[in-house]
């Protein structure tokens, strides 16, 4: 295994990570930042009211982004344990 190899690998990982932590997210993100102007707006400063909003859109982008996420992740696996061959030597 060189260092070509262990790049690539790597690269590939965070590739991985990246587009399934991705969306999630984002939701919680896009979220956060509109529970903020509402407070902003109204004056509210309670710093639990965004925990269930985050909850309820990281619940629901999981059910709609799961079958997808477990096609890379089953992608990448295939990938990882087809080639363990070669970089083992």
């Amino acid at each position: 295994m060189n260092e070509d190899m262990v790049m690539t690998i790597g690269a590939e990982a965070i590739k991985v990570m990246i587009y399934i932590a991705g969306p999630l997210l984002l939701a919680a993100m896009a979220i956060g930042i509109v529970v903020s102007v509402l407070q902003a707006i109204t004056q509210i400063n309670e710093a639990t009211l965004t925990f269930i909003p985050k909850i309820i859109a990281i619940v629901v982008v999981l059910l709609v982004m799961a079958p997808w996420m477990l096609e890379i992740m089953k992608q990448y696996s295939a990938d990882i344990f087809g080639n363990i061959h070669e970089w083992v030597r």
